[in-house]
């Protein structure tokens, strides 16, 4: 039984090929799964030792490692481990520990990965809460925009639900060499935030939502950036400060309304206007849009939860 569900993951294909855009107006937002140009190249060899020679090593000893672990089935794709490899720099055994936390949060908490399509979460998508910004950094890395305030409806949506989206953002991401390489930025806007929403954020959520970035999540995380948080934001902050390791503090940004300090980060190319820089985003709401797209890879997402470990039947 478990061979057999190695040998049915094997003949999945996780390369993510045939990639549509989505445009708006003047906004185009494009999935981007090709290796980039030189300069994704020397970033990579520079800060993460990445030589061929290196490379066709890491990739060879990740494979050893992940053969003699038993239930867990991934598919056997240089794609696939290049993953878990590049924000490890390419070092196998903290590779493949990464690799099992990864999996073993999944297998531990369904609520939030179990059938975890864009169709299943669509109320969310559609609700301009979680947002992939269409422009990289000047040194190339992504930003997910989560809006936490105004546009969440905590009648409507859980923050299970927020996190569940927010995931399959983070998912896309980290399948995009560039954004292995260079990693990401996350700007969560806290404008509107109130009393009704902080029942959401319990010690369970915030324990979990921190493992998970901290421990699980396969991808080099630059910034995490705090706009417009109101007076109330210090009763959130009180539940994840003990679950956040001293690495991920110094990533946390707290910029208020200050846009300067966001931009001189961020830079302006990239950054939405309400934020202070000059990308102009659309007036109409897009979340449907961005549901829409996000929808073309359903079958990619469908074939990830394949993946993991596979609790054995008796």
């Amino acid at each position: 039984m478990e061979e057999e569900g190695r040998q049915d993951a094997n003949r999945v294909d996780s390369r993510w090929k045939d990639v549509p855009y989505l445009k708006i107006g003047n906004l185009i937002l494009k999935a981007d799964f090709d290796e980039g140009d030189e300069y994704f190249r020397e970033k990579a060899r520079d800060e993460l030792r990445e030589t061929p020679e290196i490379v066709e090593q890491s990739l060879k000893d990740l494979r050893t490692m992940v053969k003699a672990e038993s239930n867990l089935v991934v598919p056997d794709d240089d794609e696939f481990y290049k993953k878990f490899l590049r924000p490890c720099k390419w070092y196998p055994k903290n590779s493949f520990e990464l690799m099992k936390r990864y999996y073993k949060f999944k297998l531990n908490n369904p609520r939030f990965y179990l059938d975890l399509t864009p169709s299943n979460e669509q109320k969310v998508l559609n609700s301009d809460i979680t947002i992939s910004l269409p422009d990289r950094t000047a040194d190339g890395c992504r930003v997910i925009l989560i809006n936490t305030g105004k546009r969440w409806n905590p009648k409507l949506i859980s923050g299970d639900e927020i996190f569940r989206s927010t995931i399959l953002l983070i998912e896309m991401a980290i399948n995009e060499p560039k954004t292995q390489i260079c990693g990401m930025h996350t700007i969560i806007n806290m404008a509107g935030f109130s009393l009704s929403h902080i029942t959401h954020i319990t010690p369970s959520f915030a324990a979990a939502v921190t493992e998970w970035l901290q421990r699980c999540l396969p991808s080099r995380i630059k910034g995490i950036h705090i706009v417009n948080q109101p007076f109330i934001f210090k009763m959130v902050y009180a539940i994840f400060k003990p679950f956040l390791l001293e690495k991920t503090r110094k990533r946390l940004h707290f910029h208020g309304t200050d846009r300067e300090a966001l931009i001189s980060i961020l830079g302006v190319k990239n950054l939405p206007t309400e934020f202070g820089g000059e990308l102009e985003m659309p007036n109409e709401p897009i979340g449907q849009h961005i549901y829409e797209y996000m929808h073309k890879f359903e079958k990619k997402f469908e074939e990830a939860n394949k993946f993991g470990y596979i609790v054995n039947e008796k």
